[in-house]
């Protein structure tokens, strides 16, 4: 079973940069997209085949949003985590099948000056206990951008970006304290020494030319998923948007 998590940055944007032969080029059973900027039916969107659309939008228009493509009809599909000060920026959805859940999400980035960082922790620590309480019942998939680079090895300038936001020791942190609570980012689990991997590149500097990016895409599972890794990769020559596609494959 295939999942494609990717940042477009704007869909209506991306569209004209190749997001549907990407699409079905890759055909995979689950698309989980971050940062949609646009509500279901703003664009034309030819998805082919019997695909199901689900789609959690900002209230503030042309803002965040998340979409979920896919063949598969879900037990249940659900939006936000039942806490009033999170759910009105469409940065998650769960859809139950039989054997998981799926979380796609789009985690609040904590802005220059780090003006929204405690904002972010309180969100951290509420999507911690909502994602535990889905693991008790059956194992998660979760993915997105979760805006932050957990170790050195996961960004080219750890050293000058310390204190920026996606690399202060808070929002770094919460994602260990998340993995202790047990979860697995699987693609550090099957790549664990691996270098200059990214997923996202600022516009500017040629920073994209240059591979001086930051890993902040991912697909992080329960523990007992691990047996059915079969591939975790960056699929960082995907172009359309400043952050690349990140992938999944379980057995």
């Amino acid at each position: 079973m295939k999942f494609i998590s990717w940042n477009v940055n704007g869909l209506r944007a991306c569209l004209k940069k190749g997001f549907l032969d990407f699409y079905r080029e890759a055909a995979p059973d689950f698309l989980c997209l971050q940062e949609t900027k646009m509500e279901q039916g703003q664009a034309d969107l030819d998805l082919g085949g019997e695909i199901l659309e689900y789609w959690s939008s900002a209230e503030k228009k042309g803002y965040s949003g998340t979409a979920v493509f896919t063949p598969h009809p879900p037990l249940s599909a659900s939006y936000g985590m039942g806490v009033e000060v999170h759910d009105h920026e469409g940065r998650l959805i769960t859809l139950e099948y039989p054997e998981f859940y799926l979380v796609c999400c789009y985690t609040p980035n904590a802005q220059d000056g780090l003006k929204r960082l405690d904002y972010r922790m309180t969100w951290e620590d509420d999507l911690r206990t909502y994602l535990t309480e889905l693991d008790g019942h059956k194992p998660v998939i979760y993915c997105g951008d979760l805006n932050v680079a957990h170790q050195e090895i996961d960004l080219k300038n750890p050293k000058t970006n310390r204190t920026n936001a996606g690399f202060t020791d808070q929002e770094r942190n919460k994602l260990t304290q998340l993995l202790a609570a047990g979860f697995t980012d699987t693609f550090r689990f099957l790549h664990p020494d691996t270098t200059g991997a990214y997923s996202w590149w600022s516009y500017r500097f040629h920073a994209r030319q240059n591979n001086a990016g930051w890993r902040i895409d991912y697909f992080i599972v329960s523990n007992r998923l691990r047996s059915r890794l079969k591939r975790a990769e960056i699929l960082s020559t995907v172009e359309g948007s400043d952050h690349c596609p990140v992938l999944l494959e379980l057995e």
